[in-house]
């Protein structure tokens, strides 16, 4: 009774890999309808959750690679951006969004890890990873929501961009959203580190002293930058580029040592 959605399971991952691309690509397709295209989006994050959980059910363990990885937090940025468009006007952010998680899903497709060299039992490091996912893929979304306001504030005085304007909120409304998603997104990052201090046993010996460090700087820069915007109302590029700038820390820390690890020095944490 267990063998057969083992055998089934690869042709199933791949059906919902092609349909999941198919519909984030219909979603991006200039339609009057904005209801038709929440509802495309709203399918394609459901079939992305599919494969995820096929392949969670597989291998009854947490298998994490680097395009696995990137799967994950591209398909919980989709997820957040399909929850926020049903209250705010934000179809502007899918292009970039959506573009992610359908590649990140072909390329998790492609080229699989080896689930025997990545699998996670241990729920401790479950829900360590589990964090570190649900923060990377709120934070991916806070600085695209930089990026579009970035976008906003430069063509606000230009002409021919009538469109972005009418498509989005007021500069003040981004950002409230980006200073909020940023706050969530700091919180499940500080309880992501305090989870890897109490559950990682030696970080040196399980390749993570670089991802670490790495991680504690982002956290500083993501933290000053909520903190001058509590203290001085920081705003507009400043805001923008902290945002940008601790995001990049962030997936160095997490995507540049692992692929390091996994691809060119053939390790991997444990």
């Amino acid at each position: 009774m267990l063998a057969l959605p083992v055998i089934c399971s690869a042709p199933m991952s791949l059906t919902l890999t092609i349909l999941a691309v198919a519909l984030y690509a219909s979603a991006l397709a200039p339609l009057k309808s904005t209801r038709l295209q929440t509802i495309l989006a709203g399918l394609a994050v459901s079939l992305h959750a599919a494969q995820l959980l096929l392949v969670w059910l597989q291998t009854q363990a947490l298998v994490i690679g680097v395009f696995e990885a990137l799967s994950l937090v591209a398909w919980q940025s989709a997820a957040l951006l399909w929850a926020f468009c049903l209250f705010q006007p934000l179809s502007a952010l899918r292009p970039p969004i959506h573009l992610l998680a359908a590649t990140s899903l072909l390329a998790a497709a492609l080229w699989s890890a080896s689930g025997e060299a990545n699998a996670i039992a241990d729920w401790r490091i479950q829900l360590h990873v589990v964090l570190s996912i649900l923060s990377t893929g709120l934070l991916t979304l806070a600085v695209a929501q930089a990026l579009i306001l970035a976008a906003q504030d430069r063509t606000l005085h230009r002409h021919g961009t009538a469109w972005l304007h009418r498509s989005l909120p007021a500069l003040q409304t981004m950002e409230s959203l980006l200073f909020g998603l940023l706050g969530v997104g700091l919180f499940l990052l500080s309880l992501t580190l305090i989870t890897g201090l109490l559950f990682i046993d030696d970080l040196f010996a399980q390749h993570l002293a670089h991802k670490t460090v790495l991680s504690l700087c982002a956290w500083v820069i993501l933290a000053v930058l909520v903190w001058g915007r509590w203290a001085f109302g920081w705003r507009g590029r400043t805001a923008i580029r902290w945002t940008i700038a601790g995001y990049s820390v962030l997936i160095l820390a997490y995507f540049g040592s692992k692929i390091v690890l996994e691809l060119l020095l053939d390790r991997h944490w444990s």
